[in-house]
């Protein structure tokens, strides 16, 4: 086990079918923000008129964040995305992985689309990170 909880070492690939066929590895992170997954809710609740909740299991996607440097090279994995997707007036399809040495963990990201794209960096006194928002179908954890 690791002694700190650093996300520095972590690692974070992708593979964009069609465009990257062989996994990227994302790199240029923001200095606060690297990488998230929103939470999810799976589970759909109703409650009857006569006070008894009722519940059932539905599938949702699983929105996943990505926040760069504005000098990141990893930037043109997204623009390159976005073009070809403009290009092409169709989708590409992403397939992931997250390495966080920190606890050991792995996790699988599949069948992932570019549902959210930052053209530019925000000018400011320094140009600001650029966030990117992939929606995946899962995200789970994968065996060590």
């Amino acid at each position: 086990m690791a002694k700190t909880l650093t996300s520095a070492n972590s690692a974070l690939a992708l593979a964009i079918l069609g465009l990257y066929n062989t996994p990227q590895l994302i790199q240029g992170y923001s200095t606060d923000d690297a990488f998230t997954a929103s939470d999810i809710s799976p589970v759909e609740t109703a409650m009857g008129v006569d006070g008894l909740l009722s519940a059932g299991y539905t599938p949702v996607p699983y929105a996943f964040d990505i926040t760069l440097q504005a000098d990141s090279l990893s930037n043109d994995v997204f623009d390159n995305w976005m073009e070809a997707m403009r290009s092409a007036r169709e989708v590409y399809v992403a397939q992931g992985s997250i390495y966080l040495p920190s606890t050991q963990a792995k996790y699988a990201l599949n069948k992932g689309f570019l549902t959210s794209h930052n053209p530019m960096p925000g000018a400011k006194k320094i140009l600001q990170p650029r966030k990117f928002t992939i929606t995946f179908e899962s995200i789970s954890k994968a065996p060590n």
